[in-house]
């Protein structure tokens, strides 16, 4: 099952654009494009609703909010702030 899930574009905290991006397989959420990883927001066990900010990539100067596709369980979170993510690359599971 595959989804694509909308991210906010955002410089100093401010909205830029928002783009589908993340491709998000079986609750795996992905980079939607190489980054480094900013703040993460969630840790594994919390509860989230859907469109809750779970992580920030900063990509080419941009910060990208990543959300949440749905309301769930945070499984797996697979990195931490300044992780340096490649596209695709999976980052955290939802179910």
């Amino acid at each position: 099952r595959l989804r694509e899930l909308a991210i906010q574009l955002s410089q100093k905290g401010q909205v830029l654009n928002s783009a589908k991006a993340v491709t998000v397989s079986r609750g795996v959420i992905v980079a939607p494009m190489p980054g480094r990883v900013m703040s993460v927001r969630v840790r594994k066990g919390d509860t989230v609703k859907t469109g809750q900010s779970l992580l920030m990539l900063e990509a080419m100067k941009m910060e990208n909010e990543i959300v949440a596709p749905n309301a769930g369980t945070v499984r797996e979170v697979w990195v931490a702030e300044g992780t340096t993510v490649k596209k695709d690359q999976r980052l955290l599971e939802i179910s």
